[in-house]
């Protein structure tokens, strides 16, 4: 039995019977303003599954994000809608300002993760992975995503720079609504920032996969209502 989608919950996120390489089918859901964490072992397929989710890789199954599929809209907007944070960043241009979206928020969030204002003109090849880490997160969230995918957003932080990614990451959840599906390797953490825990074992996913999501419905049809 799968679950079927009627998009009523608003900024829901749905995930139906996707696969990718040695994981899935999967099926699970996330509320809007919710953050649900994964874990599993190194090379589960942790990554692989955001990756999917993200449209990054090719995969089967159905994705729907606030009652609009994925299949229903070209690559680059849902990639757009759906934000990723990878484990580790990638950088193109010479400085941080060529990276960031415009928005009014962005003073304040690089204030919130411990930088100064002129870090908007530092070099990128003056930035400590820590740095860039942090910094990625700022650039993700200019682009003001939907949905946020995060893979080991903290893990080459120390706990006070993870404490202002965490607290970041959950205002702007809870302000905009934003589903979000934290992959992390640490158990604590992931039962501080998540309000459950979902682990990736033998191409599976184990726990409460569809919690309180308000639109799930159980049948066998596995396919999207309109």
């Amino acid at each position: 039995m799968s679950a079927s989608f009627n998009g009523n919950g608003q900024g829901s996120f749905w995930v139906d019977g996707v696969s990718i390489a040695h994981v899935g089918p999967v099926s699970f859901a996330v509320d809007g303003g919710e953050c649900i964490g994964v874990e599993g072992r190194s090379g589960s397929g942790k990554s692989l599954l955001l990756r999917a989710l993200a449209d990054l890789d090719p995969n089967t199954g159905e994705v729907v994000l606030d009652g609009e599929s994925r299949s229903g809209m070209e690559a680059p907007l849902w990639r757009t809608r759906v934000g990723l944070l990878p484990a580790e960043s990638r950088w193109w241009f010479e400085t941080v300002e060529e990276h960031l979206q415009s928005c009014s928020a962005l003073s304040d969030w690089l204030q919130r993760l411990g930088f100064e204002e002129d870090v908007v003109k530092w070099r990128v090849d003056r930035l400590s992975t820590g740095e860039k880490q942090r910094l990625s997160l700022a650039r993700l969230l200019s682009r003001k995503p939907q949905a946020l995918l995060l893979d080991e957003p903290t893990a080459n932080l120390d706990a006070t720079s993870s404490g202002w990614v965490e607290s970041l990451i959950s205002d702007y959840r809870t302000a905009f609504t934003v589903p979000v599906i934290w992959v992390g390797h640490d158990p604590q953490q992931l039962r501080r920032v998540a309000s459950r825990v979902l682990t990736v074992e033998e191409g599976g996913l184990t726990g409460d996969c569809f919690g309180s999501t308000p639109t799930l419905q159980e049948t066998t049809s596995g396919a999207p209502e309109s």
